[in-house]
């Protein structure tokens, strides 16, 4: 999922951007630009992207027998 091809274009995870704040990122093209932002400049940067956390397991809702063949 980190370094799939059709990644949705984000200032927040280019390349050529530096992020600043949580809000903006300082583009080496664009200058202060918003972290939803894209250009056609961009450049996919995996070590940049945070994945989204795991689901949690809800183990309160476990019984015994949904464990048992």
């Amino acid at each position: 999922m980190l370094f799939r091809k059709d990644i949705d274009p984000r200032c927040a995870y280019c390349l050529r951007g530096a992020q600043i704040n949580e809000r903006d990122v300082a583009c080496v093209k664009r200058g202060i630009v918003p972290v939803e932002g894209s250009c056609r400049s961009f450049r996919y940067d995996p070590l940049k992207r945070v994945p989204p956390r795991p689901a949690t397991l809800e183990t309160e809702r476990l019984r015994e027998e949904d464990f048992s063949l």
